[in-house]
């Protein structure tokens, strides 16, 4: 397979990595598991609770490292509890095999985002994490810390996803401007000025019409299994929080979910990620879970412009958010062609036209 052009690649690029084992499986694909323009990546069979996180250098393995950071092993066939404030570390069911025109980013999953659980890809002979360089050939880790919930999780459980890229796929600021007006990625009037580093997006803390702007998650609560959807009462977890004053003070240390006043719109044709921490805002970071895929929010996806729900932690000091403050930027990027299915579109979506959602774990009541 050659990729001559920059991009992002689509589904069916996907499938075809797997069948060139470009994209190595140590068990068979899920039906579900290949997204518009990711793939989900599985975890194996055993986790390692370690010291703390690290990234192994350009000179280690992965494996290297654990004689010195291992605290011990455990068994994830039958499921095991990852718990909250613990560093582990998972060798994942996909490998890579990358030519030297295809580099890869991982990325949290949206359900991963939502339950505060930090996810992030490394590599042997790694220097950045969720980064990886081009011509990669190896295996593919997954380093996990539960933040606010402790987590449930087996071998084939999903907490991160893969794209791959040819080449420089993002876009300039003119052709973010251009494609704003063209396609109104987010329902704003925005000016050239004002598209810088991405498309602009802002925290809703108006309410909706109960009032409700968000939820602040219960520091002391029970286990989520991250492969059951609405096992969970919101109440035992999550603290509701109403519009008073369009402020909210976040508290460090806290975890929060709250709601873009925009609505988002992703193209056929071009994926995004929202830039997860910029100081230009704050001392916070928004959105753990950054990859956004083609048909998000689309009409033709049976969507009417999705919000972009917006994981929040404070840092260091208490900071004051006011209603219609930017929060960060959505930076799209182009697909190598339009996927051969779109999000929420013969695609299982939790969060197609969604507005303020806590992940697919929980339920609104205790029946």
């Amino acid at each position: 397979m050659t990729f001559d052009q920059q991009g992002a690649l689509a589904s069916q690029h996907l499938k075809q990595l797997i069948d060139e084992s470009v994209i190595t499986l140590e068990s068979p694909v899920d039906s579900d598991q290949i997204q518009p323009a990711s793939i989900d990546l599985r975890l194996g069979s055993v986790a390692y609770r370690v010291r703390s996180s690290f990234l192994p250098g350009k000179d280690r393995k992965v494996a290297d490292c654990f004689a010195d950071m291992v605290m011990h092993r455990m068994d994830l066939d039958n499921g095991a509890v990852l718990e909250k404030s613990c560093v582990y570390i998972v060798p994942l069911q996909e490998g890579l095999n990358l030519p030297l025109g295809l580099a890869a980013a991982g990325n949290p999953k949206s359900s991963t985002g939502r339950l505060d659980v930090f996810t992030r890809l490394i590599t042997d002979n790694g220097t950045e994490f969720e980064q990886v360089p081009a011509g990669y050939c190896g295996p593919l880790y997954a380093e996990i810390a539960p933040l606010t919930f402790s987590v449930l999780v087996r071998r084939g459980s999903r907490l991160s996803q893969l794209r791959v890229r040819s080449g420089q796929s993002a876009i300039s600021d003119e052709a973010h401007f251009e494609l704003q007006n063209q396609h109104r990625l987010v329902d704003l009037d925005l000016t050239a000025q004002e598209v810088k580093n991405g498309i602009p997006v802002s925290v809703d803390l108006s309410g909706d019409d109960a009032g409700l702007i968000g939820f602040r998650a219960k520091r002391h609560s029970g286990v989520v299994d991250v492969d059951k959807s609405a096992a969970q009462p919101i109440a035992d977890f999550w603290e509701p929080l109403y519009a008073h004053t369009k402020q909210l003070i976040l508290d460090p240390g806290e975890f929060y979910i709250l709601v873009s006043k925009e609505a988002v719109h992703v193209p056929a044709n071009y994926a995004a990620e929202m830039v997860p921490y910029d100081t230009l805002v704050g001392e916070f970071r928004v959105h753990y879970a950054g990859f956004f895929d083609p048909g998000f929010g689309a009409p033709e996806a049976g969507g009417k412009g999705a919000r972009a729900v917006l994981e929040v932690r404070s840092f260091d000091v208490p900071f004051l958010l006011e209603d219609g403050q930017n929060v960060g930027r959505l930076v799209y990027e182009t697909m190598q062609e339009t996927p051969d299915r779109l999000y929420g579109q013969g695609v299982p979506s939790n969060y197609q036209a969604q507005g303020l959602k806590l992940s697919k774990h929980f339920r609104m009541n205790q029946e």
